[in-house]
């Protein structure tokens, strides 16, 4: 069972570890969490049914730190193997790069509270009492202490005599685990294997060609940055653009909304890209989702991770931006006759994902929040636990789609249940939805695979990322307050950018400018063609739900299709631009 605490907690371990079902007997707590805190506690107890266990502590640390067996865990220790109580071992003591106002500002947060709730649960006190106040204290009290935030040090600062491990409650979380995880792992080999069989009837790509839409453009561009202030809202939040130079005809547009906790830089490079290209590229900073938020929140300066007021101040940022930027193509000299503004298309990540499917045409929808959020402190679908928090807002028929919007692009989004399958289905403009087979916040199978199926638009793209991650697609920004390790950034992140940069150019092409020799870059083939196997790469154009119903209870295949070799650009010295057909 993978070692899963949800949300900064995943991301913030600088090791993933597995740990088997059969270990859980002592070892729960580390499969249940990435950590846990403590002023003293000398024993675990361990639970299953009338049975139960005592481990001193200090039998661990021994383990931990001298990988000496005492007597106390020989009688567990002869169940595992070397490698196996080496991982474990491993596990005990790798330490978490997160500070303690950080973690302490986080655990405070209805997100936080929502998951130390289902946490405290298994771990309890020795009086059997739920454990969420003595976790979130020990958490902090590890993070503080020069040693860091570690399992070993988690058990050692928890303030109490002992910890209670509920095994069956554990069990129970690890079977749930476990069939969402099996579920998802058949679904994403189901969709892939479909994928490969499209690919295998279409003509081949030429390998000449399959590089090139990764590589810059021909058109020089500049880069200006002003700050907006909304005519209808208490909202002033600043905006790049990025204008190509010389172009013939206005420019078609483009808009780059970030994720929660990122800013502007964190999609420069796909910004810098699609201007090389001829298209002028505005990319807004969401404040109250930013980076900035995120800030605000370790200094206590803000409550939450994001207001549920920015699920509706996002859109309305982007349509602020396009009517400013509509203004300034007829009164400002440098920008008029510029920009096209009824060619638009919109790129966004995680929320920004939402964002762009709203623009796209979905609105908010009450009643899926209702439904599913009756269950929130039972999902393992982490990103719902920021959908639910848009129930706060005023019932309002919130309609955000715009007519300049003609083609959206959303990596990793959000949209299960703020969308849902009533409101995602009236999108009908070009849409491409990317998903990371690895993204443990915005699990594929629920947030892109299961809503694609939703999708009615018959122009709509389900581009899946093997090994890819939440993360791996975003540049990391040098004001950011958190930068996820390279464990959960996942293998290869410059190449998932190019990956990125090759689809959306495509896509925009195909679709804004209506140049009918991109379109070959969007097929099955083309993405197995240039997929590596450190981070794979498949396309599809339909997927019903009654496919994915069956990819979800079949077993997965045993060998799937390898990928075509294709030797990876040099990114020390990038070759010279080359000229795509325009």
């Amino acid at each position: 069972m993978n070692c899963l605490f949800p949300s900064l907690f995943t991301v913030a371990l600088r090791t993933r570890r597995s740990i088997a079902p059969k270990y859980l007997g002592l070892f729960a707590f580390a499969a249940v969490c990435s950590a846990a805190p403590a002023l003293g506690a000398e024993k675990i107890y361990i639970t299953y049914g009338p049975l139960e266990v005592s481990v001193p502590i200090a039998s661990l640390e021994l383990f931990a730190k001298e990988g000496k067996v005492d007597t106390n865990l020989d009688g567990f220790a002869q169940y595992a193997k070397k490698a196996q109580l080496a991982e474990i071992r491993s596990a005990l003591q790798a330490r978490a790069e997160i500070s303690p106002v950080t973690i302490a500002q986080f655990l405070y947060t209805p997100q936080g509270e929502v998951l130390l709730e289902r946490l405290g649960r298994v771990i309890q006190t020795k009086a059997r009492q739920p454990g969420f106040y003595a976790i979130r204290a020990a958490l902090i009290l590890a993070a503080s202490d020069p040693e860091g935030l570690t399992i070993l040090n988690v058990l050692q600062k928890f303030p109490t005599y002992g910890i209670r491990i509920d095994i069956s409650r554990g069990l129970g979380i690890a079977s749930e685990l476990t069939s969402l995880i099996n579920r998802s792992n058949r679904a994403i080999a189901g969709v892939a294997q479909l994928s490969e069989a499209q690919a295998a009837s279409e003509p081949p790509v030429q390998p000449a060609e399959m590089l090139e839409i990764q590589l810059p453009g021909s058109y020089a561009w500049k880069k200006s940055s002003v700050t907006l202030t909304s005519p209808n809202r208490d909202r002033t939040f600043d905006i790049d653009i990025y204008l190509p130079l010389k172009s013939p005809q206005p420019a078609p547009v483009v808009v780059i909304s970030h994720g929660l906790g990122s800013d502007r830089i964190s999609y420069e490079y796909l910004a810098k890209h699609l201007a090389s290209y001829g298209f002028a590229v505005a990319v807004p900073e969401h404040p109250g989702s930013n980076a900035q938020q995120i800030q605000d929140l370790v200094t206590g300066r803000a409550s939450e991770v994001s207001e549920p007021a920015e699920f509706v101040n996002r859109p309305l940022d982007i349509k602020d931006l396009l009517d400013y930027l509509t203004k300034l193509s007829t009164t400002n000299p440098a920008y008029r006759g510029q920009l096209d503004l009824q060619r638009v298309g919109i790129i966004g990540q995680s929320f920004g994902g939402y964002t762009a499917l709203t623009l796209a045409g979905a609105g908010i929808n009450f009643a899926q929040l209702d439904k599913d959020c009756k269950l929130e402190n039972e999902t393992w679908n982490i990103s719902l636990l920021l959908q639910c928090r848009a129930r706060s807002l005023e019932r309002n028929q919130y309609n955000f789609g715009d007519p300049r919007i003609k083609a959206a692009i959303a990596i990793n989004p959000i949209v299960s249940s703020i969308l849902g399958e009533t409101n995602l289905s009236q999108i009908q403009i070009p849409v491409m939805v990317i998903a990371g087979t690895a993204d443990t916040v915005a699990p594929a199978l629920l947030e892109q695979i299961q809503p694609f199926t939703w999708l009615t638009s018959p122009n709509k793209y389900l581009v899946l990322m093997k090994n890819g991650t939440h993360f791996s697609t975003i540049d990391q920004s040098p004001q950011s307050v958190f930068v996820p390790p390279a464990e959960a950034i996942g293998p290869e992140p410059a190449l998932a950018r190019r990956y990125l940069n090759g689809l959306s150019l495509a896509f925009m092409e195909s679709y804004l400018n209506n140049k009918s020799n991109f379109r070959p870059y969007l097929e099955p083939n083309y993405a197995l063609g240039i997929s590596r196997n450190t981070l794979g790469l498949r396309i599809l154009r339909s997927l019903t739900s009654q496919q994915l119903q069956q990819f979800s209870s079949a077993p997965p295949p045993r060998t799937p299709a390898p990928p075509l070799p294709i030797e990876p650009l040099t990114p020390t010295s990038p070759p010279s631009p080359v000229p795509v057909p325009r």
